[in-house]
């Protein structure tokens, strides 16, 4: 497990109960967070099927010096967004793989020069978990590699709208699997991921600025190490993994993205400044 909390017993001895519940909830959320973005031997697309190799061209394979740990989407010729908790200040990402759906294959490889993660992220929240990796060199577009656009700032996604979201991981029974797989899920009201997040052990409330599709009544959605990866509606880049139930199993828990078109500014600034 990356990552601990020590007490000292002077502060077990003066937190009260209400404090100490409240710093295991932060912890087990940090857990819940770090397996997904990081925990490359749980990762899988839930249900999903081996994505066709002339679709979803955008696709990117966040990896550190051990591998492939996290997904992303190239938004322009030199940048892939992702998201922050993919970094966690210590195995951080160093390159990107793009170009091909199977990891086994070397594709079209670019180092990370720069992680832009949002200003404002809290890992303990899961709030403004996006990140943007400024690329070594471009990446022309071609048979293999294409860009993904990002959301118009007025999109408004409509409850049960079918979106898809795809990754790299591992198959149910442990196998290892390289093939990229994608998965449809249908958008969740944002009254009902709210109130459903209300009673999960995980996090204090939802994040503003995210939404909410798979996993809840379904187990279609995406798991550990898919993180970071597009929910994509309509063909655009609408969402950014961040996170779900531990297991990946709890039909109870929608899985939730970042909204991308709430960050539209931000994007823009870092794409236009040609870094952060």
């Amino acid at each position: 497990m990356k990552g601990s909390t020590r007490l000292t017993t002077q502060k077990q001895q003066v937190e009260s109960p209400a404090s100490m519940m409240r710093a295991l909830q932060k912890f087990l959320l940090f857990h819940a967070l770090t397996c997904l973005g990081r925990n490359a031997l749980g990762s899988e697309i839930i249900h999903g099927q081996i994505a066709p190799r002339n679709q979803m061209l955008y696709m990117a394979s966040v990896q550190t010096r051990g591998g492939h740990v996290c997904g992303g989407s190239l938004i322009s010729d030199n940048f892939v967004l992702t998201a922050a908790h993919c970094d966690d200040g210590r195995d951080v990402p160093v390159r990107v793989v793009l170009g091909t759906h199977d990891l086994r294959k070397t594709g079209t490889v670019r180092n990370i020069v720069q992680r832009c993660k949002h200003p404002d992220f809290r890992r303990h929240t899961a709030e403004n978990d996006i990140m943007l990796l400024k690329l070594s060199q471009s990446v022309p577009d071609s048979e293999t590699i294409q860009r993904i656009r990002l959301p118009s700032p007025n999109m408004n996604l409509r409850p049960n709208q079918m979106c898809h979201v795809a990754g790299w991981g591992v198959a149910d029974a442990g196998r290892a699997v390289d093939d990229l797989r994608v998965v449809g899920v249908s958008v969740v009201d944002q009254n009902v991921c709210k109130r459903q997040w209300s009673i999960s052990k995980w996090i204090p409330r939802l994040p503003a600025n995210v939404i909410c599709a798979g996993g809840y009544g379904t187990l279609n959605g995406f798991c550990n190490g898919d993180s970071g990866g597009p929910l994509v509606c309509n063909g655009v880049a609408a969402g950014v993994v961040s996170f779900a139930d531990e297991w990946c199993l709890d039909q109870r828990f929608p899985n939730v993205y970042t909204d991308v078109s709430k960050f539209l500014p931000w994007i823009n600034q870092i794409l236009s400044h040609n870094g952060c």
